[in-house]
């Protein structure tokens, strides 16, 4: 997967993409589309919650760029008219059924209070270590789910895919000085949370994912066979993201920024891309005559 917000993009391949694209090049539509959907869907999927959600997102926001995509008029950096559209649909977008399940942290401190803490002997340890890291990975979406739309969108570009605020700031359109204030709030209300509740962040909280993994599965709400967040995903968020210790040394200390870089990322939709749906649709391909 390209990180877009990373020091390695290339604005002339994009602007080569999109000269082509406005030209009627089908194939550079295409290319254009693979380049950014992996990106968008995970960063979509860390935002609601709920894969499919995600994936009708990234599909909406797609569709959105192509049909403004002839109103880009190459003054300003492609990644920013384009991040900046994404950002927009992301606050914008309808109430996800994934969102609806969180309101605040002490409401999901208190779900997460009311399931048991069973001990587990070695041999269980084992057997639910891949169910457990599902429990890990989910748990700590629901806990970004807490956040306003702004903060949770904030905190992913910002700190999970490691965007500098240079570049955060441009497609939030706010001043550098705003999006590090903004950034900083959204990093004090989630570590506030994790510091008092988490126990891969403060060992002496008592939560612990293995023991809500073997409860959750006892009462019929986890599944390994019905895996959301760990199934068939190999690659993890850190791998995109590039240290920028000038900026970032401070939060690379703190446990909780890692345990969101360790998560999973998917980069595979051979099956699941609008690519073709916009290639054969005439509608849509007339912005480009």
């Amino acid at each position: 997967m390209n990180n877009p917000l990373s020091d390695k993009y290339s604005e002339e391949q994009n602007r080569t993409l999109v000269e082509k694209s406005l030209n009627g090049d089908r194939k550079a539509i295409e290319e254009l589309i693979h380049l950014h959907q992996p990106f968008i869907y995970n960063v979509a999927w860390k935002m609601v919650h709920d894969p499919n959600d995600a994936l009708d997102l990234t599909q909406e926001t797609l569709l959105k760029v192509i049909t403004k995509l002839s109103q880009f008029n190459f003054k300003s950096a492609f990644r920013t008219w384009l991040y900046r559209i994404v950002v927009n649909e992301f606050l914008q977008t309808k109430r996800r059924k994934g969102a609806q399940r969180f309101s605040s942290f002490e409401d999901y401190g208190a779900k997460l209070d009311s399931i048991p803490n069973p001990d587990l002997n070695e041999e269980e340890y084992i057997t639910f270590q891949e169910l457990s890291r599902e429990m890990q990975v989910k748990c700590m979406s629901g806990m970004l789910m807490c956040l306003t739309r702004e903060q949770r969108l904030i905190y992913i570009i910002g700190d999970t895919f490691g965007a500098n605020h240079r570049i955060g700031a441009e497609i939030f359109d706010l001043t550098p000085p705003n999006f590090r204030v903004k950034l900083h709030r959204a990093r004090k209300e989630l570590y506030n949370f994790m510091n008092n509740k988490c126990g891969l962040v403060n060992q002496d909280n008592p939560c612990r994912c293995p023991k809500k993994t073997k409860a959750l599965k006892k009462m019929g709400l986890l599944d390994e066979n019905n895996l959301q967040f760990n199934i068939s995903y190999k690659n993890k968020i850190a791998l995109y993201v590039a240290p920028r210790y000038e900026e970032t040394a401070q939060r690379f200390e703190e446990k909780y920024t890692e345990l969101y870089r360790e998560h999973p990322t998917k980069e595979d939709f051979s099956a699941e891309t609008i690519v073709s749906e916009i290639l054969n649709d005439d509608n849509l391909l007339k912005y480009f005559k």
